[in-house]
Parts: C-alpha cells; structure tokens; sequence
C-alpha cells in the first residue's frame, strides 16, 4: 500500500487510540475491589456489548475479536500482521503434536483465529502432512513428532517448536520493510532468551541446551548469556546491567512477577515510536499490540481480584500502557 493509502487507517487509529486505558484508568480499576465491581466499570467503558454475559472471559474475548474486526474493516494488507500471530500459531502446533503423540485429547488448549484452524492442524500431524504447513513450521514439526515419539520427552519438544517461533518471527522481522515489525520481532526475541537464560540458571540446564533453546539475534550476546545462566542467576544479573537490560536486572532482583512485567513493557517501549508515524503500517500495527497488552493488563487486575490477592500484588504484575 502507498502512503496515501495508509493515511485513512492511521487517521481512524488516532481517533480510536483515545479509547484506550491509560495509567489513570487502569488506577480506576484498581479503585474496585471486588471482580463485579470491576466488570461494570469495563462495561461503562464500553467493553463487551449488550448480548455479552458480565463474565470475564465473554468480556475480553470479545475485546479480542474487536480488535482484527476493527483492522479488517480498514481494507488494508493483512499480511503485515501475520508476525502478531506467530506465537499462537506455533503453540497450536506444540498442542497438535502433544495430542497426537500422547493419544490424550482434551490436555492441551487451543488458540483461536489461527492460520491453521485446530481440526486441520491435528489432522496435518496425525497424517504427517507437513507440506502443508507454512515452510517455517515444517522442520520443526518433523523434529517434533519424531523426538516426542522416540523419546517422550516433552520438554525437548517443546524447546524444538518454541525455537522454531522465535527464528520465525525474526526472520519476519529482518524481511519486513516496516520499522515497527523489525522492532517488534527484535525485542521479542531477545526477551525470549533472556527469559531462557533465567529459568535455565534456576534449574541449572546445561549449555548444550541453552545454546538449542536460543536464538541469536541483535544486540544481544546469546553465547554469554547463556554462559553467565551457566553461572546462576545473579551472574545474569550482572551480564544484563553490563549490556544495557538495566531494568531487566532490577526487575529480576524485585521479584518474578516484576521481571515478567518487564518483559512485556519492552515489546510496548518498542513500539510507542509509532504515534509519531503516519504514513505507514506502523501505528496499525502498534495499535493491535497495544490493545492485546491492555486486554492482559485487565486480565491479570481480574485474576488477581478474583483470588484475594492485595493491591500491591496487583501492582507488581500491572503492564505499562501504551498511552
């Protein structure tokens, strides 16, 4: 699409950013104490709709396919947002290949508007039809199923396809001409490995598996990462204040749940040069993710409302908001 073509849709995204939870709304949330007095504040903001239950499910899944309803109706190229589902799509394989592998139905979820409806994913493994996988996928999904089969290890599989995912969307990343799906897919991996590195320095894997769980990407050194993960978490700790992840750092010496909110609040620091760009993908694309990190910042509020959990829990685990 030209640059005229663009300046309709970002012209439309302008107006509806002004709809989404900044700072302030979410510490309206936070002001309502019990889970239904937090779902009528969602509704008097207009989430959900007048046919969907006062549930919290129903309410942000609807958020969700308000969303791709509110991009497709601009008529713009869809296959720029191909990168977004990546994830998705790739743990539907994860799930597809468990459930064949293992004969047990019903263990795994599903995502939803994926490339690859769920049935036809099931039926691609069961039958080894890999052909008919998008080419990213296809190695991966080999591997998958033979080491689930002859090893029934299930962690090995699982690092296989979330490799996979990460080369998939860095790939997607260098390829594309928008800036924001380069920065998207660059931050996105190197919080992958970093979040590697740190679970591997808790339970003490090996660096043969690091340096199969990882994948080099810019401005981050995976072989030192994993080789300071070697060492235990506070020398990934010191590795991350030596190479500019200053904040990861001390998130980590916070607390999980910092560290996790961390993790998300790059991918939106990543992405907030885009209110300036008007001429591009850019902000159409920034806009999507940013309502995806408002819906979870409103599940996580609801999840914690419902468990009990005090306010300075819920604080800890709040996403920043891109507005």
């Amino acid at each position: 699409m030209s640059k005229n073509q663009y300046a309709y849709a970002v012209a439309r995204i302008r107006a509806l950013e002004v709809s989404l939870f900044s700072a302030s709304t979410i510490e309206q949330l936070m002001a309502c104490k019990e889970e239904e007095a937090c779902l009528r504040f969602l509704a008097d903001k207009g989430w959900g709709g007048p046919d969907v239950p006062l549930e919290a499910d129903a309410i942000l899944g609807r958020e969700r396919e308000k969303i791709w309803e509110t991009i497709g109706e601009m008529h713009v190229n869809m296959d720029v947002f191909d990168v977004l589902s990546y994830t998705s799509d790739f743990h539907n394989l994860k799930a597809a290949v468990k459930e064949v592998c293992t004969g047990k139905s019903g263990g795994t979820v599903f995502y939803e508007r994926t490339r690859i409806p769920k049935e036809e994913m099931l039926r691609i493994i069961r039958e080894k039809d890999y052909g008919a996988l998008p080419e990213s996928m296809r190695e991966a999904a080999a591997e998958a199923v033979d080491t689930l089969l002859c090893t029934g290890d299930g962690q090995l599989c699982d690092v296989i396809i979330d490799r996979a995912t990460m080369e998939a969307i860095l790939d997607a990343g260098e390829r594309s001409k928008e800036e924001v799906i380069r920065d998207y897919a660059r931050s996105t991996v190197a919080v992958t490995n970093i979040k590697i590195a740190v679970r591997c320095a808790r339970t003490g894997k090996s660096l043969e598996f690091m340096r199969r769980a990882m994948v080099p990407c810019p401005g981050l050194d995976v072989e030192r990462l994993a080789h300071a993960a070697l060492a235990g978490e506070e020398s990934v700790i010191e590795y991350l204040q030596a190479e500019g992840f200053g904040e990861a750092a001390d998130a980590l010496r916070e607390s999980a749940s910092a560290f996790e909110r961390w993790c998300d609040n790059r991918i939106i620091h990543a992405i907030r040069p885009q209110k300036y760009n008007s001429f591009s993908a850019g902000p159409l694309v920034a806009y999507v993710i940013a309502r995806e990190n408002e819906i979870k910042t409103v599940r996580i509020i609801l999840t914690c409302r419902q468990n009990g959990l005090p306010d300075e829990a819920i604080r800890e685990r709040i996403r920043e908001m891109y507005v």
